[in-house]
């Protein structure tokens, strides 16, 4: 959560988004892990001169307030990429994808930052959907 950490999150984000071929309308993921992600992801495509905003998912809806379980910029119908600090089981992205789909969102794909390589990629693939890393954890030497 440094700004410094943000600014590099958010342009390394966004690059991998461009180099996919995602062009969505909104990033966003489970609350607290993807909140920092998807609002660096939104901020560095304002930088950039395009629209992109961001979302959270809470774990379940409050029961004051909007009473939402989606809070932010989205949508129904929105094009969406889920984000997330890390996958490790891939729960936490899958919880997303059925929190968005239930409310209309159309899911691109995953954009993690690290995968922790024990198999979180393969379950939401398997699942039938797209994941893109930023870095796995052989790659930082941690596995």
């Amino acid at each position: 959560m440094s700004g410094e950490g943000l600014a590099v999150i958010g342009a390394l984000g966004l690059a991998r988004l461009s180099a996919r071929g995602w062009v969505p309308d909104l990033v966003g993921g489970m609350t607290l892990g993807a909140d920092p992600i998807a609002y660096a992801i939104a901020a560095a495509a304002r930088a950039a001169g395009r629209p992109l905003d961001a979302f959270t998912v809470r774990k379940q809806a409050k029961a004051h307030g909007t009473g939402k379980r989606i809070e932010g910029c989205f949508r129904p119908d929105a094009a969406i990429v889920v984000v997330e600090d890390v996958i490790t089981t891939g729960q936490s992205a899958a919880e997303a994808i059925a929190a968005v789909t239930a409310e209309g969102g159309r899911v691109l794909g995953v954009l993690a930052v690290v995968d922790r390589e024990e198999g979180g990629r393969a379950a939401l693939e398997a699942a039938g959907h797209a994941v893109e890393v930023l870095v796995t954890a052989t790659e930082l030497g941690v596995r």
